[in-house]
């Protein structure tokens, strides 16, 4: 299962979500990220100590969505009903294979808060909030 994670700059949600996905190791799923408004930036420093606390090693660059980006997932995830709203309204082809997390999750349509520019103790909450999801879409996937 190839499952691509977007989010607004790719900096901290949706590579935050790759990255523990990635480190389950679950040799069935390959996961990425990428935003739809990304530039070329490093992980926000907040992500990168909240993941470096959980032990989870992950370099990153954030990548602007690409159409290759969208083919090659089986599974589209965004953080925001704004997100999958953009992404059906430019690909209306993809609308088969895309969903908000916390839709696909759990049949919500809350958003995931961003947490960009906010104080360490916001992404350690939004870290949480991704690793209950990610551990929700697994069991749903197998």
């Amino acid at each position: 299962m190839r499952i691509l994670f977007v989010c607004t700059g790719n900096t901290c949600r949706s590579p935050m979500a790759e990255a523990i996905l990635s480190a389950r190791n679950l040799p069935e799923i390959e996961a990425r990220s990428a935003g739809i408004y990304a530039g070329v930036a490093p992980l926000s420093k907040n992500a990168q100590a909240v993941l470096e606390q959980q032990q989870i090693s992950f370099a990153h660059t954030s990548k602007p969505l690409e159409v290759e980006d969208m083919q090659w997932a089986e599974l589209i995830l965004t953080m925001t009903s704004s997100h999958k709203v953009t992404l059906i309204q430019a690909y209306p082809e993809v609308a088969t294979k895309l969903y908000t997390l916390k839709e696909f999750t759990e049949g919500s349509t809350e958003d995931i808060s961003d947490p960009y520019g906010g104080p360490l103790a916001l992404y350690e909450q939004t870290f949480q909030e991704l690793k209950h999801l990610i551990d929700k879409l697994i069991d749903k996937i197998n």
